[in-house]
């Protein structure tokens, strides 16, 4: 599952391990002598990446390998790596630009015109990074984002957010269910919260006149979200949402029939099409007139690392990653595989799941997650004023909370 918040997990707590190493044939054309192109990739992604990688490399008469490693480790070992080990590809996501891009470790690339355009200004955004002049560092493949799973069997979808919280709470009230929307957070995870957050008016970081992320403009707790605010004491005071629902919990409650609303992502489709629940995928209803509740974007990608030039393959990795890898019958493949969207628009149109159009659908006016290194100062504090804010009795309140938590984040960042 390319889940960027489990790949944000597992870059803080997973244990390098090299699971297998899966050569790709080549056919007849390629000799031992051949050029060598290694590429790193998580379990999930591994056989879409190596049938893409295998079509690549016999029209090259080159040897693609493909090594399979832990999601998180790949962030983290890419940095420091032998260089004889070290890969020439890395397959991640988009909100390890600002880092990897800053230390080195990955270069820039330069597809065609035509194929940018392609591709929607955010999926490009999302894989740019600079302080004066963005440039492109990789090449998305996949969209994902969380939407409102409805099972419509106790709710309808629900029209507006009155809609949603009054059909949540009846569903509740019946089921005797100890909250009415099923959404994680357990430890916190402001991934998951962030349709919430966005549609009282928070933001994150704010952006300076070039367009580029402003780390110094922090949004937790700005005048409009904060007049909105009141809006969680409500929800915790009348059960809505609770903290101490984690993912397992919101998963069972949902796939139990105990909760009409469930908001999750589509590494679950397959859960939910096996329960047999009846159910509808839609977008976040908006919560305050005049303001989006959008989701967080997550983006899929390549990106071609800082060794291929020692390898001496920087330019077979680059016309892998910036050509064949963002053309529309590779995107499909390689997003098709997890049940994710395609980056390309080419090949979006030709998805024929109605699920993953829906999650398409429910993506639009979505944020991609910043991508910029500050961020990693924002995902705990941010979490744990929610946690804070809908714990049932002795709740903090949400103004006090989410003020907390961007003084907390400003004195992180500096």
């Amino acid at each position: 599952m390319f889940s960027t918040r489990r790949l944000r997990v597992a870059a803080g707590l997973a244990v390098s391990a090299l699971v297998a190493v899966v050569a790709v044939s080549t056919g007849t054309s390629a000799t031992s002598q051949s050029p060598k192109v290694v590429i790193w990739a998580d379990a999930d992604r591994v056989p879409a990446v190596t049938q893409v990688a295998n079509a690549w490399a016999r029209s090259k008469g080159v040897t693609v390998q493909v090594v399979q490693k832990q999601s998180g480790p790949i962030r983290q070992e890419v940095s420091t790596v032998a260089v004889e080990n070290a890969p020439d590809v890395i397959v991640g996501a988009h909100d390890w630009v600002g880092e990897l891009s800053g230390n080195g470790s990955i270069i820039p690339i330069s597809p065609s015109a035509a194929t940018k355009k392609q591709f929607p200004a955010y999926a490009l955004n999302a894989f740019s990074y600079g302080t004066a002049i963005k440039k492109l560092y990789g090449a998305p493949t996949a969209l994902e984002n969380i939407a409102l799973v409805t099972n419509t069997k106790l709710a309808k979808v629900p029209t507006s957010f009155a809609d949603l919280e009054k059909r949540a709470l009846a569903a509740k009230k019946k089921t005797k269910s100890q909250v009415g929307i099923a959404v994680q957070q357990g430890q916190g995870d402001a991934y998951h919260m962030y349709p919430f957050f966005s549609g009282l008016g928070g933001y994150v970081f704010g952006a300076n006149k070039a367009g580029n992320l402003d780390p110094s403009d922090i949004g937790l707790a700005n005048p409009k979200f904060l007049k909105n605010a009141p809006l969680i004491d409500k929800w915790n005071k009348e059960g809505l949402i609770r903290s101490q629902v984690n993912d397992s919990i919101a998963k069972d409650l949902f796939l139990k029939g105990k909760v009409a609303y469930y908001i999750t992502g589509p590494w679950f489709l397959a859960d939910i099409r096996k329960s047999g629940v009846p159910y509808a995928v839609s977008a976040f209803p908006q919560i305050v007139p005049g303001i989006k509740s959008a989701p967080f974007l997550g983006v899929g990608g390549m990106m071609v690392t800082k060794y291929s030039s020692a390898h001496g393959v920087e330019s077979l990795a680059k016309d892998l990653v910036a050509n064949y890898m963002m053309q529309p019958a590779a995107q499909l493949t390689l997003a098709t595989a997890n049940d994710r969207s395609p980056a390309n628009l080419k090949a979006l149109v030709q998805i024929k799941d109605k699920d993953l159009k829906a999650f398409g659908a429910a993506s639009a006016g979505g944020v991609p997650m910043p991508n910029i290194p500050q961020m990693a100062s924002v995902w705990q504090d941010l979490g744990a004023a929610w946690v804070r804010s809908t714990k049932g009795a002795n709740s903090t309140p949400a103004r006090n909370s989410f003020i907390a938590a961007q003084k907390s984040i400003a004195q992180k960042i500096g």
